[in-house]
């Protein structure tokens, strides 16, 4: 069973094929250069063999400086095509570890979301980094030193076999053993890589888990824990390594140990030979430097099987990125010839639950958003608010039912037509490591300096950027984590705005600001909003008293709906938490 997945995880490097093919050109003019350089190797033991033979018979001072001008002549010609093939096969392995992490992080881009519920941050990147540059070591040295050792086998015990065929057979003794130590040890590495590996994307996760939340860890004076469990992982990472390295270091002794058994048998043969006059000293010595020859492939050997192992292993990983297909995406149903979408949101007795076996987290959501119209949405924590939201730019289908877009199925809708139409701001809020400007204008392509400095003022967000030093131009931290929470909040916010688009989703976008900016930025939103439609998530009903029509979600079902007043004059829910705010603040301001 063992044998069929070790093959099975080889022909995984048969996907590289298509790289291979891009870059052919190198790769076919590297092999020949490995190819003239290996030629040009072997000459040099046969001008050696005919200087010592010409010494034993008298040769001049100056044919002797000839063969002294040949043999360093033709030794930097071969060096001379060996530049030529690093300059070749190693660039060629640089250019398809660019295309083959660039196709892997497109393939990552393309994703759906709940693959990202599946997969560590930190797991993901060591795909694009330690496995990527594993194979990346395959494609170019390993193929490299793969040829220089055919090379070299064939044209080295070509050439001894016509010098004496029974001492090279005797000098090849040794090999059927390294063929076995090949196999053995590289099953082992093999398998041990592969775990490594895997052990690698955990310590990751656990380095990226922590700087991320640096302000938790902190918060809670976990510092030394963290640093245990991070000594932990990288202690069972450096035994599991180690475990590799004990392999590593017996495979290339072990190989020099037998290359080196093969002159002890040239020399004591050859000796007598040399002393018989069955071979001349010179022919001896040619003999002795082809075998001193063949120790570097021999070790380059054991070294190739090494590379492959480990690439084949990371070639596996990362072709379980490359099988998972998106949930969303086109396909034969979707309709390219809509380009345009109204701001119409229509819930046809949608139903949603993430997977067959999860509990329904919406059930039977009957709803219709007119155009131009303002949502407001409320309800306890975890009964489908943002699940209903995500919805709308199809982050998830719906398990049953229509959801409806501009009129259009949002099944049949291109997805990158329906998420232009939407600026959706996030209950979590993330600014990445960039400048303020950049963060605002990451949704739209070349804004202006005005467009960014509007879109700020409508989000309440302009005043507090001028005074930064450098106001737009100001970094921010990893997550915005030099800001506070309501500065990210309104960032976030003018990063939508910026899109001007038809349908504008905010998620609890207001819960960190304080109850006089909100006002300022509802106000400001109510006047560019007018000809857009409008969801707004919010425990606050402040926040959305305003709404043309209030949806209070209720074990993801639609408890009760109607304008601020009608709810009122209900004296259900949404009555309860309007009165309970209420009292809140009547305390808060006593």
């Amino acid at each position: 069973m063992k044998f069929f997945e070790r093959m099975n995880s080889y022909r995984q490097l048969s996907s590289l094929a298509p790289y291979f093919r891009k870059h052919r050109k190198q790769f076919i003019l590297g092999i020949a250069f490995i190819l003239l350089s290996t030629i040009f190797e072997v000459f040099v033991p046969q001008f050696i063999r005919q200087a010592i033979d010409g010494i034993e018979k008298g040769i001049s001072s100056s044919g002797l400086a000839s063969l002294a001008l040949l043999i360093v002549g033709t030794a930097a010609i071969s060096g001379f095509f060996l530049f030529l093939t690093r300059q070749t096969i190693i660039v060629a392995s640089r250019e398809v570890e660019y295309d083959l992490r660039n196709d892997f992080y497109n393939h990552i881009q393309g994703l759906s979301i709940r693959f990202f519920h599946n997969r560590s941050t930190g797991e993901i990147m060591a795909y694009a980094s330690n496995d990527i540059n594993a194979v990346r070591m395959f494609v170019g040295p390993a193929v490299m030193y793969s040829a220089n050792t055919i090379f070299t086998f064939v044209i080295t015990l070509g050439i001894m076999l016509i010098i004496n065929p029974a001492l090279t057979l005797l000098a090849l003794a040794p090999m059927p053993a390294v063929s076995f130590i090949v196999y053995r040890l590289g099953k082992i590495i093999h398998d041990r890589f592969e775990d490594i590996q895997s052990h690698y994307g955990l310590l990751t996760s656990r380095a990226q888990e922590n700087l991320s939340g640096i302000r938790v860890v902190k918060a809670y004076v976990r510092e030394v824990y963290e640093i245990g469990r991070f000594r932990d992982l990288s202690w069972s990472y450096l035994k599991k390594n180690l475990r590799l390295a004990r392999v590593q270091v017996f495979m290339m002794p072990a190989l020099s140990f037998l290359v080196g058994l093969s002159i002890v048998i040239v020399l004591w043969y050859g000796g007598t030979l040399v002393i018989d006059g069955a071979l001349t000293l010179g022919a001896l010595t040619q003999i002795i430097i082809y075998v001193g020859m063949l120790i570097w492939p021999m070790i380059a050997v054991g070294w190739v099987i090494n590379l492959v192992q480990r690439a084949a292993a990371s070639m596996g990983r990362i072709q379980s990125i490359f099988k998972e297909r998106p949930e969303i995406s086109d396909n034969e149903h979707t309709d390219h010839s809509i380009t345009k979408l109204d701001g119409r949101i229509e819930f046809d007795d949608v139903s949603f639950r993430y997977t067959e076996s999860s509990p329904w987290i919406l059930r039977h959501v009957c709803l219709d958003i007119p155009p131009s119209a303002s949502l407001a949405i409320v309800g306890q924590t975890g009964v489908g608010k943002t699940t209903l939201v995500n919805l709308i730019p199809r982050l998830y289908d719906v398990t049953e039912g229509v959801l409806r877009v501009g009129g259009y199925d949002v099944r049949k809708v291109p997805v990158r037509t329906l998420r232009d139409h939407i600026g959706y701001v996030t209950q979590e809020t993330f600014l990445f490591s960039d400048t303020i400007f950049r963060n605002i204008a990451f949704g739209v392509d070349n804004p202006t300096r005005e467009e960014v400095e509007y879109a700020a003022r409508v989000a309440a967000i302009h005043d507090s950027i001028m005074e930064f030093p450098k106001g737009y131009e100001t970094y921010v931290g990893e997550r915005g984590i030099t800001l506070s929470g309501g500065q990210k909040q309104r960032i976030s916010i003018a990063r939508a705005v910026l899109r001007k688009p038809p349908i504008l989703i905010l998620d609890d976008a207001l819960s960190a600001v304080d109850t006089h900016t909100e006002e300022k930025i509802l106000k400001n939103l109510q006047e560019i909003m007018r000809d857009r439609t409008s969801i707004i998530i919010s425990h606050r009903v402040s926040t959305v008293k305003h709404a043309d029509h209030i949806i209070v979600l209720s074990e993801g079902k639609i408890a009760e709906q109607g304008t601020h007043d009608e709810l009122l004059e209900l004296g259900g829910m949404y009555a309860e938490l309007h009165y309970k705010q209420l009292l809140a603040d009547e305390l808060e301001s006593m």
